[in-house]
């Protein structure tokens, strides 16, 4: 598999009152053609702001991508112009927002959504347009599509709505799917649909997907490949097995210990992380997990840990203590 999508030291920032927040800084990582890729993290850690700054959504003035390269089938996003990059989201690039009510406009049918981009980047004549978004309401299981096109959508359910940001978002039949926390709004039985939904779609489509998520239960059942984030910084990453079997960072391991596992005692505690994550205006020397953390020694507090290898192939940490951490702790077992 060709790469599709590589983001080199991508580097975006806001400026507040505060002070310069580095939402995004330094990060690299990529997606190859077809695949699934996790960006994992609390809130806070950078993951959508990764996203928009691949679509050149960042809010302007205060936020703006200052840094780094966004290659996309080796074309660098930044450097394009708004004409040539507004072609590019919605026919190459699509996005799956994170709360489906706030992302559809609720005075256009859904039908008018869809429709839409159609029309725009396929230059589809309005009859074809429906037809196409009728098809593509019943690919994403929505019954009665042509009775469903001209509502609206406080007319919907929170499931249907967000079965209906996929639709448009594979409308033009886009080569990348970034879909940011797609399913946090929805209760776990919908949840697990949507899901499963966009795994047999991406792999019948072939299409390629960034999920953006802090539940590790989701990374495990549908991610290739996973990057962990933490204060605007990739800090492991590797595939989903490898992730799962050897974490090789503290805060990876903290938050697969946080998850509940069906595999373990009933009355067995949640180890949950202690502390807060850090100020990003105001970031502490050395490695920004150190404070919150049960391996940290003197040298974590004063050098900033680099990604290196470790285990096996592509598997890689930003942790000095990552051989300590592997001897000290049984494996956690994730299956998949």
């Amino acid at each position: 598999m060709g790469s599709l999508l590589d983001v080199v030291d991508l580097q975006t920032q806001f400026v507040t009152r505060g002070g310069v927040v580095r939402a995004v800084d330094g990060v690299s990582w990529d997606v190859a053609e077809g695949e699934t890729v996790a960006l994992v993290g609390e809130s806070g850690c950078g993951k959508s702001v990764s996203a928009l700054s691949i679509m050149r959504l960042v809010a302007a003035p205060a936020g703006r991508v200052v840094g780094g390269r966004i290659l996309f089938k080796g074309r660098d996003l930044l450097q394009l112009d708004e004409e040539s990059m507004r072609r590019v989201r919605g026919s190459e690039i699509a996005m799956i927002f994170q709360e489906p009510m706030t992302s559809l406009n609720p005075v256009l049918t859904i039908g008018r959504q869809i429709t839409e981009g159609l029309e725009t980047h396929l230059g589809m004549a309005p009859t074809a347009a429906r037809a196409r978004a009728a098809e593509l309401l019943s690919m994403v299981g929505i019954p009665d599509p042509a009775r469903r096109l001209p509502q609206y959508p406080h007319q919907f359910s929170g499931g249907m709505r967000q079965r209906m940001m996929i639709a448009m978002a594979l409308a033009c039949e886009p080569a990348l799917v970034l879909a940011d926390e797609p399913t946090t709004a929805l209760d776990v039985t919908i949840q697990a649909q949507i899901l499963e939904l966009m795994k047999s779609l991406s792999r019948r489509l072939g299409v390629a997907m960034l999920m953006i998520t802090h539940n590790l239960g989701i990374v495990a059942r549908y991610a290739d490949r996973v990057n962990v984030m933490y204060a605007g910084k990739i800090i492991e990453r590797g595939t989903a097995r490898e992730i799962y079997a050897t974490p090789r960072h503290p805060y990876t391991l903290g938050l697969l210990r946080s998850v509940p596992r069906l595999d373990e005692p009933r009355r067995a505690r949640l180890d949950p992380i202690e502390g807060q994550p850090p100020d990003l205006t105001r970031l502490p020397g050395g490695c920004a997990f150190a404070p919150r953390c049960a391996f940290r020694v003197e040298r974590c507090a004063v050098e900033t840990p680099p990604l290196r290898p470790i285990g096996a192939p592509g598997h890689v940490t930003a942790c000095w203590e990552a051989e300590r951490l592997t001897a000290v702790r049984e494996p956690v077992g994730g299956r998949r």
